[in-house]
């Protein structure tokens, strides 16, 4: 038999059985529509996190209160806490380093906003003028916070577009009065609608001078502070600026971190990236079990196919050819189901990214090339068993059916 002889042979044998050749189809399409799908959310999740820090620029460091070992950085390492805070003096004396081009520091807490007769909870950021530039934001109407110094707290506002309609519907906010706690402020400025970034809707969010913020929730200390290098070549030294400079106003105690862009995206893609292989490596499973049931099925056809062997074998046909047929069976059935599987995977791919459109959730190549070559591998070594019987039926027994 030529090549083309048994392509076809093995062809017309899955489809002489088209309710066994669907299910054996269906349980391999599963396990590749399963790594497809899987490894889309997981490296939709880990490019959704880069990109959301990616946005703030390539020169972004983050000083933040406490010390971070050498460990490196973690989820730990946004909620640490040390008895000496960030101050507005420690962002005044950073912005005078010579590596430094901008500095935002930050003061975050909850509140009741009211204007209108109308009231909700919002995010109120205190903060100063260079946090737009830093966050990549943009203005619908008026100017943004003015740029003074850090410890003035003026009486004034930038909103989110959503604070903007809920308040003051499709009346002008700017110049209008706001209450936040005991403090009222008048609105300067609205942001442009920009969603959703590094956990804060920024249309949600009520923008003040850093002092402002910290005068209504009581406290001197910082929640970060947002440094911009002036060039990403001097992010190294703008570290070390920082770090001995902060050192000095302690004493000679380093009890602050400062981390850079690199090293969060490093981290969380770290994370990520193995949290998608596990998935890929969970979804494989069912990879074998499919393959499994291709050797039951075939070492079936075996029995069932046991005169149209013996056939073949008188007829002059040997032990490789016979091995031959049922592998490019089991191969066939195999890709078959793979690449159903593959379409499958897309269309599932396809109504996460419907359903969550922030989440990018391409399936990364190579998950949808491994699966293609695990469902094919998986679908050949499971059938060399079937393959093996049905090569070394004796002719004679095998047309007496016996």
């Amino acid at each position: 038999m030529s090549p083309a002889d048994t392509l076809r042979f093995a062809t017309r044998a899955a489809t002489a059985y088209p309710l066994r050749t669907a299910l054996m189809m269906l349980a391999m399409s599963i396990g590749v529509a399963a790594v497809v799908v899987l490894t889309a959310l997981g490296d939709g999740a880990r490019r959704y996190v880069v990109n959301e820090f990616a946005a703030l620029g390539a020169n972004l460091l983050i000083v933040l209160p406490g010390r971070t070992e050498t460990g490196g950085v973690n989820p730990g390492s946004f909620v640490t806490s040390t008895p000496r805070e960030l101050t507005n003096d420690d962002a005044a004396a950073l912005l005078r380093l010579p590596l430094v081009q901008r500095v935002a520091p930050l003061a975050v807490g909850n509140s009741e906003v009211a204007a209108a007769g109308r009231l909700r909870e919002v995010m109120v950021v205190g903060t100063s003028t260079d946090f737009l530039a830093l966050r990549g934001l943009h203005l619908r109407q008026g100017s943004f916070l003015p740029r003074e110094d850090f410890g003035r707290a003026s009486a004034v506002a930038v909103i989110g577009d959503t604070i903007r309609r809920e308040l003051f519907g499709n009346q002008s906010a700017l110049g209008r009065m706001i209450r936040i706690g005991d403090h009222r402020l008048r609105v300067i400025g609205v942001l442009a609608p920009a969603g959703r970034g590094l956990g804060m809707t920024t249309d949600e969010l009520v923008l003040v001078p850093v002092a402002t913020a910290q005068a209504m929730f009581d406290t001197n200390a910082l929640f970060r502070i947002f440094v911009e290098a002036r060039s990403r070549d001097a992010l190294p030294a703008a570290q070390r600026q920082i770090e001995e400079l902060l050192r000095a106003r302690r004493d000679g105690e380093l009890d602050i971190t400062v981390i850079t862009q690199d090293a969060v995206l490093g981290t969380f893609d770290r994370i990520l990236g193995a949290l998608t292989l596990a998935v890929a490596g969970i979804a494989a499973i069912s990879l074998a079990v499919a393959g499994i049931l291709v050797m039951n099925v075939m070492l079936v056809a075996v029995t069932q196919r046991t005169t149209e062997i013996g056939l073949l074998k008188a007829l002059g046909a040997g032990t490789a050819t016979i091995r031959a047929a049922f592998l490019t069976e089991a191969a066939l059935l195999s890709l078959a189901g793979a690449l159903a599987g593959f379409a499958l995977g897309h269309a599932g791919a396809w109504g996460v990214r419907l359903a969550w459109p922030v989440l990018p959730a391409w399936p990364p190549d190579w998950a949808v090339l491994a699966a293609l070559a695990t469902a094919l591998g998986t679908g050949i070594l499971f059938g060399v068993l079937p393959a093996r019987r049905a090569a070394r039926l004796d002719p004679v027994q095998a047309l007496s059916r016996r």
